[in-house]
């Protein structure tokens, strides 16, 4: 491990920090610290001995703040594998893994949970008509939409092309299909600007209130059926 030869802190307040962490005596000043090493008290320690052990202190620091550097590399490598790369919003994996807990959740507390199902009609028109960064931009507009009006508590995930879902915890079936609604018309309500174009969107969607008795992947196919019946109706 390289030690950092810059530091912040001075090396006695540094000294005096992790003394009085390993539950050592500190006086109100450094000549006032009575310490002891195995019995010894440090005064009576070789300069050589002395030294080694700031160089222990040192060390400890450095390897403190890799630790925590390494904690803040892994904190950012979870959320990457978490979010999808275009949107940012939930990826399939990560979704699937919230709902079992939320499923998981309803077992034990008979808490009520919904999930609402979206599809984005006619997205391959507009990639055909404008290109795929056009699709994009409509499924980035849409996770946009969607996570801006819900709660922090709810979840929305894409999960795959242009598919999208949203857990609303403590929702319902009525509660879970009037806020469908309201997320609908607001994902709607404004076209996408497309370079000199404006392009609508559109979506259908279902919704399945979390049954504790159904995995995962049982709720989502339900939701996306009830998706597909409004799809099919409107022609």
């Amino acid at each position: 491990m390289k030690i950092s030869s810059a530091r912040a802190e001075p090396f006695a307040s540094m000294r005096r920090r992790n003394l009085a962490e390993a539950g050592a005596k500190v006086g109100a000043s450094p000549a006032m610290d009575q310490v002891e090493f195995m019995g010894v008290s440090e005064v009576e320690l070789t300069p050589a001995v002395r030294q080694a052990l700031a160089t222990l202190v040192i060390e400890l620091n450095d390897l403190r703040a890799e630790i925590q550097r390494l904690k803040a590399r892994l904190q950012e490598a979870e959320t990457a594998a978490d979010e999808d790369p275009l949107t940012s919003a939930k990826n399939r994996r990560a979704f699937i893994r919230e709902l079992k807990r939320i499923v998981a959740f309803a077992q034990r507390y008979d808490a009520p949970a919904s999930l609402v199902y979206f599809d984005l009609d006619d997205l391959k028109a507009v990639n055909d008509r404008f290109g795929h960064a056009a699709g994009d931009a409509v499924l980035k507009a849409v996770a946009s939409r969607l996570a801006s009006h819900v709660r922090e508590s709810d979840i929305v995930g894409r999960m795959g092309g242009d598919e999208f879902a949203v857990l609303l915890v403590q929702a319902d079936l009525p509660t879970a299909r009037a806020k469908a609604e309201m997320l609908a018309r607001l994902v709607e309500a404004e076209p996408v600007s497309v370079g000199d174009w404006l392009t609508p969107i559109r979506v259908s969607w279902g919704v399945r209130q979390i049954d504790p008795n159904l995995d995962a992947e049982a709720l989502i196919a339900d939701a996306d059926g009830a998706m597909f019946a409004m799809k099919r109706a409107r022609g």
